[in-house]
């Protein structure tokens, strides 16, 4: 058996371990759950694998079929609070860890949510209040929002398939890519944001997807708290869900984690999360952010939408928007995405949420996400 290394863990012979393994590979830094007593979600559980569903090429497979074709790792559904249906594969189990990759983001998105309810931040601020040598970079007139609706002006190629994009140079700095980071002058995750000189929009011209932003909101709260993002995350959401599990997150050498990408936690901790979000921000009777913001974030507006359709995304989910490091396919449904094929699904019209982790054999491989898209959308309106 080939021995999985920081070289070849994101090969699709490998990532279905290493996607579980990260710790063993990677400097990370725990987010505790603290000792409270993990809160309880009851189980309902049926039998559900049989339920035919139409994929993306029109043919109909079954849940059991579409799951092992889009290359599951687990997968669980809470309908009402409750585990509808669970299962894992390739070695996976409820107390499992697992590779979250832009799942993060949407964690990012809460927290930053709560520090401005709590008048720590204002969205509306530029980020250079806090982060002042970032004044003559692609970020000098963004700001919180802008950051969280990916709709900054810096320049940053976001393209997974092009192995030397700048997403795969900013990964290189937590050793995602040994090949990239050899040679680099980028020590940090700031360093490597501040090197970025150049902006290709004004601020909120148009949407673009890019995880920098995410990880240079993060800098920007560090600075405005003067506290570790890792325990301002711990303190203000994790600890709240009363998880089963702590999570773990990627770091760079400073010790600043890569909330860009670099999460781990097991599937029914992340099914809480989720839950949080069907409870317009309300999990098991405490509230965990605003229920205006959870509103705010699912309705966006037309300006939202019309920057959105104008994309390869906009395509992919017509009618919908992203907005606070949210993917809002339509009124009724919430999605935070990770590439490789991870995925919460929230769906208020039928209060469930659904949780699915992956090995995809790309980071974006199109018929696998459309065809989980399509799996977890049906599952949430048939159960």
């Amino acid at each position: 058996m080939t021995k999985i290394t920081t070289d070849n863990w994101l090969s699709s012979a490998n990532n279905g371990w290493s996607f579980q393994n990260v710790q063993s590979l990677f400097p990370t830094t725990r987010i505790k759950r603290g000792s409270k007593a993990p809160s309880i979600l009851p189980a309902d559980l049926q039998s559900i694998g049989s339920i035919q569903i139409d994929d993306v090429e029109g043919n109909k497979q079954s849940l059991d079929e579409m799951l092992s074709s889009t290359q599951t790792d687990a997968f669980l559904v809470l309908k009402d609070g409750k585990i509808l249906f669970e299962e894992y594969f390739h070695g996976m189990g409820p107390d499992s860890l697992h590779l979250m990759n832009s799942i993060t983001k949407s964690f990012v998105g809460v927290l930053t949510g709560i520090l401005s309810e709590k008048g720590i931040i204002d969205i509306n601020d530029k980020l250079t209040q806090y982060l002042p040598k970032f004044a003559d970079t692609g970020f000098s007139d963004t700001t919180f929002q802008t950051a969280l609706d990916m709709a900054s002006s810096v320049k940053f190629e976001e393209d997974y398939a092009e192995p030397l994009c700048d997403f795969w140079n900013e990964a290189a700095v937590v050793g995602w890519r040994p090949d990239l980071s050899e040679g680099s002058s980028h020590g940090s995750l700031h360093d490597f944001a501040l090197s970025l000189k150049e902006k290709e929009q004004e601020e909120n011209e148009g949407y673009h997807y890019r995880t920098v932003l995410t990880n240079v909101i993060a800098l920007a709260i560090q600075e405005a708290t003067n506290l570790r993002f890792q325990d301002l995350l711990e303190e203000h959401i994790w600890q709240k869900l009363s998880p089963e599990q702590d999570a773990v997150i990627v770091v760079d050498k400073e010790g600043f984690p890569y909330v860009g990408a670099g999460m781990n936690a097991c599937a029914r901790d992340l099914a809480r999360f989720g839950q949080m979000i069907l409870g317009g921000g309300v999990f098991q009777g405490q509230r965990i952010i605003s229920e205006s913001w959870i509103e705010s974030t699912w309705k966006g507006d037309d300006g939202y939408r019309e920057r959105f359709a104008k994309t390869d995304h906009g395509l992919m989910m017509p009618g919908g928007h992203y907005k606070n490091q949210m993917w809002i396919p339509s009124s009724e449904i919430m999605m935070c995405i990770g590439i490789f094929g991870q995925t919460i699904l929230v769906n208020k019209s039928t209060d469930v949420v659904v949780v699915k982790f992956s090995s995809f054999p790309e980071p974006a491989n199109e018929l696998m996400f459309a065809n989980t898209f399509l799996l977890t959308e049906a599952i949430s309106n048939l159960v």
